[in-house]
């Protein structure tokens, strides 16, 4: 298949530990927040489970990295090991084969080819396939799908008679971040699994290392803005976010001197509008912010204006992909904004500042 796989990341590896003893059915269903490696936790299970140097009829420990089942992997060629991915996330996660078909698509007609977001039906026929097959190397096989809930309804329905009564030594890992969206039928069939929230004690540090410009103090600013998730928190730095900057959003936005928001995709435009509102709620009622600094909120309004103002940025969240006029939607986004923060504060108010 295609390129080497990533270590799995630090705040990982007690969680796998713990996995590995406890999820003993054919069918693991893991679900836990985006940007803290599902597809890598799902992938060193199935590591695990491959692994050549397990002992025989003991407790699975983490793969040793170095047998010749764990180097197939590594190289994305174990021939027992099924990796189903929608075709947009395949070259993100570093597992090739939709990017290879769009380019001979592009090759032969000149357009480059759309890659979807779904699991469709015809990848869900060809796991069946390879569930009814001995395993190459004698262990097991295993089939890795994820997000699982981007499963569409035929494909599910395909799935669900093998994944109830898998034949041979077949094992399944569903992973994914909105697992409230399978089918139930698929859900009854697999052993839950929640992968915990990193803890901010190793998360930062990890976070710090990968920038030399990051700061262990801005780092944890960067991975309180990503809501904990550190993988999330790397690629806004990679975006160009800058610590110092996201705590000045709150009062920008209110003050109307947000532009530089312009530059950045709507969808993370609206999502940030969300972490402010979010804060402003938390302090109307005086409870503690989640991804800003107290000091670097305004004063609240009503709490039912933020109750409303959220309602509108979860409408706008769910066209945010839509081809709008990038400009002139975040412009009106800030106007709605800046209208709804100016608004007199709500009364006893203990956890916000003042302007």
């Amino acid at each position: 298949m295609s390129t080497p796989r990533p270590a799995l990341w630090p705040w990982l590896h007690a969680p796998l530990t713990e996995a590995l003893t406890q999820l003993t059915g054919h069918a693991a269903l893991l679900c836990g927040p985006q940007g803290v490696g599902q597809f890598e936790f799902g992938l060193a299970l199935a590591r695990s489970w491959l692994c050549e140097v397990q002992p025989t009829g003991a407790a699975y420990q983490p793969a040793c990295g170095r047998c010749a089942s764990c180097l197939l992997i590594d190289a994305g060629s174990h021939p027992d090991l099924m990796v189903v991915l929608p075709e947009a996330l395949q070259a993100s996660l570093g597992w090739a084969g939709a990017g290879e078909e769009a380019d001979a698509s592009t090759e032969k007609t000149g357009k480059t080819k759309k890659l979807s977001q779904e699991i469709k039906v015809d990848a869900i026929r060809a796991v069946v396939l390879f569930s009814q097959t001995t395993a190459s190397r004698g262990r097991a096989k295993v089939v890795l799908i994820h997000p699982a809930e981007r499963l569409n309804l035929i494909a599910s329905n395909t799935l669900l008679k093998t994944l109830e009564e898998p034949p041979g030594q077949v094992r399944f890992v569903l992973s994914g971040a909105t697992l409230d969206e399978l089918l139930p039928t698929v859900r009854s069939r697999c052993q839950a699994w929640q992968l915990p929230m990193p803890d901010p004690a190793v998360a930062a540090p990890w976070l710090h290392e990968q920038f030399n410009k990051l700061s262990l103090e801005d780092a944890k600013t960067v991975l309180a803005a990503a809501g904990g998730q550190p993988l999330t928190a790397r690629d806004r730095v990679d975006m160009g976010l800058d610590a110092r900057y996201w705590q000045q959003i709150p009062k920008d936005v209110q003050q109307g001197a947000a532009a530089s928001l312009l530059q950045w995709p709507l969808p993370l435009v609206v999502e940030t509008l969300q972490k402010v509102c979010h804060d402003l709620a938390c302090t109307s009622v005086g409870a503690a912010p989640r991804y800003f600094a107290p000091d670097c909120l305004p004063a609240a309004p009503d709490l039912s204006r933020l109750t409303a103002w959220a309602q509108d940025l979860r409408k706008a969240a769910r066209s945010a992909e839509h081809p709008w006029s990038q400009n002139l939607k975040v412009e009106t986004l800030l106007l709605q904004a800046r209208t709804v923060m100016r608004a007199r504060p709500a009364r006893g108010n203990p956890g916000a500042s003042t302007v």
